[in-house]
């Protein structure tokens, strides 16, 4: 199926990027979800799998509302009203959206749904329900790694708006996946599924790169501009072993211990783990993983009884500049 969305000068001058967190929920729920293996995120799935399968949600609302293909609900990922909206702002959008939206993206469900049908009963209820669900994910199978994949998604959007000033919006959207074209003021979708069109929808586009889709997905709810959610460029590099240069140089500023844990933190960790792979003392990891979190090196995580460190976009940027 074809579909064209057709542009005005307004609709150019009201183009705009977004980074939204919970998109990535969604694309990443569906590789969770799926039974294929996907070489460019395994990495990623054999750590998070156990973890989701442990806390349930692999048999939660997620389940219920995001399987591994076809229809999400469109309130599941409202329209970022900021250039990078935080997750609470979409949780708290989630949780007041209008019964009858609701009901409406849930027409899609069969009625055998029972999540589907008790959130028809009891949208406000259920839905901060669904929103607190959503919060364990989180901080399950993405906030320990976010600041890898809003590096990734940043760089994206800022190679993009670079091609706009350089070669014009035109080349921008011919770049950005193979099932877009434009020609004559139209941006042209092949897709599987439902069309897009202007017909009802407020004025412009929103642009959302993904680090977890293949493929462009789409969201229109009148009287709303349109989102299209694409691939992000550089996601492939996500999981790659990033070696750590001029470890000296870290180590003479930090200190030795705390260099060679920054290091060892290429993945979210436990301080067990740390103790055991780096021969320092659980008291000494610990002592010295507050020490980073509190000048915002590390992050930490709660992950059923344990709690992961990370490290925060600060530690990948001091990590990057020793290249």
């Amino acid at each position: 199926m074809r579909s064209e969305l057709a542009f005005s000068a307004d609709d150019l001058a009201r183009t705009r990027f977004a980074v939204s967190p919970m998109w990535e929920v969604v694309a990443s729920y569906q590789l969770l979800a799926s039974p294929a293996r996907h070489p460019l995120h395994q990495p990623w799935l054999d750590q998070v799998r156990p973890r989701v399968a442990a806390a349930g949600l692999d048999a939660g609302w997620l389940a219920a509302l995001v399987p591994a293909q076809g229809y999400v609900p469109d309130f599941l990922t409202p329209l970022p009203d900021d250039p990078a909206p935080t997750l609470a702002a979409e949780l708290a959008a989630i949780r007041a959206t209008a019964p009858r939206d609701v009901r409406t993206d849930l027409d899609q469900y069969p009625t055998s749904n029972p999540r589907a049908q008790a959130l028809r009963a009891d949208p406000p209820g259920r839905l901060a329900q669904l929103a607190d669900e959503v919060a364990t994910y989180w901080d399950l199978a993405l906030g320990p790694y976010w600041a890898k994949v809003r590096a990734v998604l940043d760089a994206d959007v800022f190679r993009r708006a670079r091609q706009v000033a350089e070669r014009g919006t035109g080349h921008l959207f011919n770049s950005l996946h193979e099932t877009l074209s434009w020609d004559n003021n139209t941006l042209q979708l092949v897709r599987r599924q439902c069309a897009l069109t202007r017909d009802g929808i407020g004025a412009g586009l929103v642009l959302v790169p993904s680090a977890f889709v293949g493929r462009v997905l789409t969201w229109s709810r009148p009287p709303h501009p349109p989102q299209l959610l694409y691939p992000a460029r550089g996601a492939a590099t996500l999981w790659e072993h990033q070696p750590v240069r001029h470890h000296a140089a870290i180590a003479a500023v930090l200190g030795r211990s705390r260099a060679l844990l920054l290091t060892e933190l290429e993945t979210p960790t436990s301080t067990t783990d740390l103790a055991r792979r780096t021969g320092i003392s659980a008291a000494g990891v610990s002592q010295h993983l507050t020490a980073l979190r509190d000048a915002g090196i590390v992050s930490t995580h709660r992950a059923g009884r344990s709690v992961l460190y990370a490290r925060t976009a600060v530690a990948e940027s001091l990590l990057a500049d020793t290249d």
